[in-house]
């Protein structure tokens, strides 16, 4: 594996980067890592943070001194064309699951996390359970929830029998987006087991202890609640 002591991950706290980090140390890549607190008032990302790519938004790399590169899919997919080759953590597209992984790798940004967004807008606006607009959104994540539920039933992990990138991309909306929309995983217990057994998993451990010290994910069934200092934290 070619190593880039040159790579930099901006990691923003308490942000689906901290993706990015697990993904790093699952692949043993040498990184940078630098961390920017959210505004205190806001919850924004700092001025630094947004200047660093015209999206303005995490996560963002740098490799050396002429690639910066935001948006999750798109690192995760650098990363893993130029680091992974021998595709440690992703599958070919000759592996019967390969259909399973790359569902899952794009489904977790390109459905899952778009109507979590849009969940805790209507709530943050006070907005009805019943408005047409939030039911769309509702059915739509317990479909995605569903469909989860259903291959974790199957598989030890979400591509498959075997550990990939999809399983990182699925740690934001599971795990430290529900720090700032609570929501609850009982009625699916094949992902409260998945989140136990990738819980346990030493990159996961190290990365997020790296991103965000201290910090208490919800592994469980139920989300953390923030408290009026911000979210929860050890």
């Amino acid at each position: 594996m070619a190593e880039s002591p040159e790579l930099i991950i901006h990691h923003l706290r308490l942000s689906q980067s901290d993706r990015v980090i697990w993904l790093c140390e699952e692949l043993g890549l040498p990184y940078q890592l630098q961390c920017y607190d959210r505004d205190p008032v806001t919850s924004f990302a700092p001025a630094a943070y947004r200047a660093l790519h015209p999206v303005g938004t995490a996560p963002v790399i740098q490799d050396g001194s002429t690639v910066t590169l935001g948006e999750t899919n798109a690192v995760f997919e650098y990363l893993l064309a130029k680091y992974d080759p021998q595709g440690q953590l992703s599958l070919p597209p000759t592996h019967p699951n390969y259909p399973d992984y790359v569902f899952w790798l794009h489904h977790t940004n390109g459905g899952i996390q778009p109507a979590l967004n849009d969940l805790m807008f209507a709530r943050m606006a006070a907005l009805p359970a019943d408005t047409p607009a939030t039911q769309v959104m509702q059915g739509r994540l317990d479909r995605s929830l569903a469909a989860m539920e259903a291959q974790l039933a199957r598989y030890p992990f979400i591509a498959g029998e075997t550990f990939t990138a999809a399983d990182c991309m699925l740690l934001f909306p599971l795990t430290t987006f529900r720090i700032f929309m609570p929501y609850s995983l009982e009625a699916y217990p094949h992902i409260v087991s998945y989140l136990g057994r990738i819980g346990e998993r030493r990159a996961l451990v190290v990365a997020m202890e790296k991103g965000d010290p201290g910090l208490k994910r919800p592994m469980g069934a139920e989300g953390a609640v923030a408290d009026e200092e911000g979210p929860q934290k050890a």
